[in-house]
């Protein structure tokens, strides 16, 4: 019997995206990320004739609520059919999911905030209910706890909003700390589980360890910052906590040998990444005494850990999930250069230069939407066509 032609096309050149969650949520982040934050600094220089969004709190809820909640979806939709064996949500559902993220990112440019605050605060239920069940049916209690992370992640861009309209007395700003507390925890969990494992992968006889007492000081000691932060706990109190945790996340990181990866860009990222952690804390607590502008250690998290984290994993997701070599290429390296330059240009030149910050808060977004400009453009094509191996995913 003769093939049609739609069977004679090579596999190449289907459309995949919706196969897996990595693929639309890998490339929705990384446009918005980009588009995101030029308009922002457009908006900050004073070059944009309308208002992207109402401040400083929207523009770091979009970041938080919009793409890292993005990217966190495209993570967790892959790796719980990995950990599970099975199916997270694709095709048509997958669709939907996406729509509904992107529906929020709308809404929240125009005047709709009633619309809006019940679409952000939707989109991680939906994540959540997306893992949840392949979880509940696979009995992989290990792992439930990301569930909760997504529902107060969902109570948080919810009472942002109603912060916003003056429902609650919550300060909008407190809804973005504990959010970006519990990114923070994200990134510290799954940063022990990988970091080291793909560290001894990569490199032969870099013997990169964990440490029972310093996962705990490290991964229990988010949870009382956490906690902290709901509180409002003083400055007396925060400090001590915020330098103790910098010493075990310090710690941590040094277990896992660093030194070792400057040769393996695809490993060495991921490390600079968490060094970031490490950075965030000490800057928090010098800001909570009074000694450093807030924002910087904001930024230290924001763009040096969150942004480097989440560009060395959606590389490395995007090439082993598609069959392709776990081999930085140099638009890789690219990426990660330029990702680390914004938050060194954001953070550390504002420390020495603080006549410069307006100059360097230009300077930082363009280095950052550029990285994830041309990750998109990098990896669209892989994102969208079917894995070179022929394999479902």
């Amino acid at each position: 019997m003769l093939q049609s032609q739609a069977d004679q096309r090579p596999a190449t050149a289907r459309l995949a995206l919706w196969n897996l969650g990595f693929r639309p949520f890998y490339l929705l982040a990384s446009l918005f990320a980009a588009v995101s934050v030029a308009l922002w600094v457009l908006q900050y220089a004073g070059y944009l004739p309308f208002a992207y969004v109402r401040g400083p709190a929207w523009h770091g809820s979009e970041m938080l609520f919009g793409f890292t909640t993005a990217v966190i979806a495209g993570f967790l939709f892959t790796a719980v059919r990995n950990w599970t064996g099975q199916p997270t949500p694709s095709g048509a559902l997958l669709a939907a999911i996406a729509v509904l993220w992107i529906a929020g990112r709308v809404l929240t440019a125009t005047p709709y905030e009633t619309a809006a605050a019940w679409v952000n605060a939707a989109f991680p239920v939906a994540v959540a209910a997306g893992i949840a069940m392949p979880l509940v049916r696979a009995g992989n209690r290990r792992n439930y706890f990301f569930v909760g992370l997504l529902l107060a992640l969902a109570l948080l861009a919810l009472t942002l909003h109603l912060s916003y309209f003056g429902v609650v007395s919550w300060p909008e700003r407190a809804s973005l700390r504990v959010g970006l507390d519990l990114v923070m925890f994200i990134m510290a969990v799954m940063g022990g589980r990988v970091i080291p494992m793909f560290t001894n992968n990569a490199i032969r006889g870099t013997n990169a360890r964990r440490h029972p007492a310093t996962e705990w000081a490290a991964l229990a000691g988010i949870l009382l910052v956490v906690a902290a932060d709901l509180a409002a706990a003083p400055a007396t109190l925060l400090v001590p906590l915020l330098i103790a945790l910098a010493l075990a996340h310090g710690a941590r990181l040094w277990l896992w040998k660093p030194w070792r990866t400057v040769r393996m860009p695809l490993v060495w990222i991921l490390h600079a990444a968490y060094a970031w952690i490490v950075v965030h804390l000490v800057l928090r607590a010098l800001a909570a005494a009074g000694l450093v502008a807030d924002p910087l250690a904001v930024h230290a998290l924001t763009i040096g850990a969150i942004g480097a984290l989440t560009l060395g994993m959606m590389t490395r997701t995007a090439r082993g999930h598609t069959g392709r070599p776990l081999r930085a290429d140099r638009r890789d390296v690219a990426c990660y250069v330029l990702v680390t330059s914004a938050a060194l240009v954001r953070v550390a030149v504002p420390l020495a230069l603080p006549d410069t910050y307006r100059l360097t808060v230009i300077a930082a977004g363009a280095c950052w939407a550029t990285a994830f400009a041309l990750y998109a453009v990098a990896y669209w094509p892989s994102l969208s066509q079917p894995r070179l191996d022929g394999k479902p995913g």
